[in-house]
């Protein structure tokens, strides 16, 4: 052990000499804890968050027992954790987890002793004014079922990267020589940080301050603190506002939260058309904690924020995800999960701004012997049907009830069928969050996701108080990128949804997607359409003359450059082996983003993700190309769509079409310039 403590030493000096981190990136997090089990994964007992990135004291994730440095999508995790110990502490025994950040190097200790430690590109989380500390859950947005179960004693962040000395003469309740930045004791029943940072607490899931400790017995059961945004015993609302000169980088054309807090998770939630305005909310951090943003428009392009008056403090729990629907009575009304209170909420809209809502009411079905059902509480959605409602409360295999009023509750078991078919190509428990259902043609359609999947999607029939599903198909590609949709029917009667932008390197955070139409014509196959309302924002078009592309051709469209634009290219049947477009391209034309149909595999390629797409006998290639900084949203034959990002470089505005594996004629090709949908901007 002495050899291993040398080692680990001299790694970190080495480290700090080098010089090769930026400022703000050493850090380290401390958390003494005494777990109740081995058994759950992918649980922190320290995360300090910033937007979707993050660096967490993470259990069992990768690795089952064992202990890991945690970050959004791996990106800083030691990749072979072979030989890291299995974690056998009992449920009584007391132990200090840390995880030290200096320079590129990460080092995980346990007890003062040196566990694993690796290089990475590390980051600073510890200056933005949005991160938020997290316990339980690995970060927020995860899903609930992967929390750390156990009690923590004392956690504490260092602004400075500590050495196995300095750990093993720190101790909980002790005071610390070296001040904490950030430190919370649970004592006097209380969850917050005593350095004052992070005034504002969450207590959700079951997550409680009991016996000097905060304890989580619970699956979802998690403290969130966030620093002070406004006064604490402020009782003016919030509103979020893009700034007069937004970053470079953030977003020219689509919705995004730009502060403040961070909007993570950003699930879209509870659309309406009502009373000549299209309104849309979606989670965010508030300062009292989950919150429902706020959005209107009259064009579902152009977006204004409205006073946050959904919130913990109107509330009395925190927002998470549900759906919009109207009343019998004619009245907007929300169905969401009450994030904190183990019950999903409705609240009833009190004006036609829908800023003043009704105190929310519990739902609590009651079984055919008159008793509360036992069922799972998650991402509920409801619908007025003839004339009683249902809703479903998600999840794995989603329970099914219904109403009269909206007040008394029938549970009538699962929302699935018996009948499911065994060859649908997802298995009946699998999740299903974030639904929404809806009819669309002659078809019910249950949009959802899975959290580890991203958004999809079943075709089916709901009869007789059950729903049949007969299709199933996905909707995000090589990952769950896509995530959290949510749609609402337009005044002309079209079905427009959204989806949140998850783990995608885009700014700021809390991206939703362009909106996209969904359409269900006879042939049962489903349609995915750009908003068509985007024309709106195009301008100074070009169109370039018909050309031949000879089989390995590459050719620059010289007239055709930015990073705010709309193309839309029509390559003549039969296509070669691969054609498409490149974009955002240097100046050589290389280091963009390919977009190309592949014949051969039935794929559409968006940069690394892989869509199924087939052309028809004699059918042509339509590409609609959305290019927004460095987000790039790709619709095929209105058949299927992807999205994709590239790193940001505000040089890389090229374009060029291409052919490989054959000659290829591009019969049509026109490009646009996209105006920003903010009016600062």
């Amino acid at each position: 052990m002495k050899e291993l403590k040398t080692t680990f030493r001299i790694g970190i000096s080495a480290f700090a000499l080098c010089g090769v981190a930026s400022a703000g990136t050493d850090k380290t997090l401390v958390s003494w804890l005494a777990l109740a089990n081995t058994t759950p994964q992918g649980g922190s007992a320290l995360t300090i968050q910033s937007g979707q990135r993050f660096d967490g004291i993470v259990f069992g994730e990768t690795a089952a027992a064992k202990w890991m440095a945690g970050s959004e999508n791996f990106s800083r995790i030691q990749q072979d954790q072979q030989a890291n110990a299995v974690e056998q502490a009992d449920r009584g025994t007391l132990i200090q987890m840390a995880i030290v950040y200096q320079g590129n190097r990460i080092s995980i200790c346990r007890n003062g002793e040196h566990y694993a430690s690796y290089e990475a590109a590390n980051i600073d989380l510890l200056s933005p004014k949005d991160n938020i500390a997290v316990f339980g859950l690995r970060h927020v947005g995860a899903a609930t079922g992967q929390t750390l179960q156990g009690a923590i004693e004392e956690a504490r962040i260092y602004d400075r990267a500590l050495t196995l000395e300095e750990l093993k003469k720190l101790g909980p309740n002790e005071p610390s020589a070296i001040k904490p930045w950030a430190c919370w004791t649970f004592e006097k029943g209380r969850e917050t940080d005593v350095t004052g940072r992070f005034p504002i607490n969450t207590l959700s899931n079951g997550a409680r301050i009991e016996g000097g400790r905060l304890v989580l017995d619970a699956n979802g059961a998690t403290l969130v603190a966030a620093a002070k945004a406004m006064p604490v015993n402020s009782d003016e609302p919030e509103t979020p506002a893009m700034p007069e000169s937004p970053p470079d980088d953030w977003l020219t054309y689509h919705l995004l939260h730009p502060g403040p807090g961070g909007a993570m998770p950003g699930d879209p939630n509870c659309a309406f058309f009502w009373k000549g305005r299209y309104h849309l909310h979606y989670i965010y951090n508030h300062r009292a904690g989950f919150a429902f943003a706020h959005v209107s428009s009259d064009d579902l392009v152009h977006w204004k924020w409205h006073p946050t008056t959904l919130t913990p403090r109107t509330t009395g729990h925190g927002m998470f995800s549900g759906t919009g629907f109207i009343t019998k009575e004619g009245k907007p009304a929300i169905i969401y999960h009450g994030q904190g209170s183990g019950r999903n909420q409705i609240a009833v809209a009190l004006d036609d701004n829908l800023e003043q809502w009704s105190k929310p009411e519990p739902i609590v079905p009651k079984d055919a012997a008159g008793q509360e059902a036992k069922m799972n509480n998650w991402d509920p959605d409801c619908w007025l049907m003839n004339d009683t409602y249902y809703a479903l409360s998600g999840g794995g295999n989603p329970s099914l009830m219904k109403s009269p009023d909206l007040k008394d509750w029938r549970f009538l078991g699962q929302l699935l069928s018996d009948d499911y078919p065994a060859d649908l190509g997802m298995p009946k428990g699998e999740d299903i969050s974030c639904a929404n259902m809806f009819r669309i043609g002659n078809k019910w359609m249950l949009l959802c996701i899975s959290h580890g999947l991203g958004c999809r999607y079943y075709l089916g029939d709901f009869k007789d108080e059950k729903y049949l599903p007969e299709f199933q198909s996905m909707m995000s590609w090589n990952g769950n990128n896509f995530f959290a949709p949510e749609s609402v029917l337009t005044k002309d009667g079209r079905r427009v949804m959204w989806a949140w932008l998850l783990n995608l390197p885009v700014a700021p955070c809390g991206v939703q997607s362009l909106p996209r139409e969904l359409e269900l014509p006879a042939d049962g196959v489903l349609r995915i359409r750009p908003l068509r309302e985007l024309e709106c924002l195009r301008h100074d078009g070009i169109q370039v003359q018909p050309v031949t592309l000879k089989s390995g051709m590459v050719h620059p469209l010289k007239e055709v450059r930015g990073n705010a634009l709309e193309m839309r290219a029509v390559f003549e049947r039969p296509v070669a082996s691969e054609v498409g477009i490149d974009v955002l391209c240097d100046q050589d034309g290389d280091n963009g983003l390919r977009v190309a149909y592949v014949p051969a595999d039935k794929i559409l390629k968006v940069g690394t993700v892989r869509a199924p797409f087939e052309l028809k006998d004699g059918e042509d290639l339509l590409l609609r190309v959305f290019i927004d900084k460095n987000l790039v949203e790709v619709f095929a034959n209105d058949r299927q769509a992807a999205v994709s990002t590239v790193k940001y470089s505000p040089e890389n505005l090229g374009v060029s079409l291409f052919s490989q594996g054959g000659d290829c004629v591009v019969k049509q090709f026109e490009s646009w310039k996209m105006k920003s949908i903010h009016a600062s901007q």
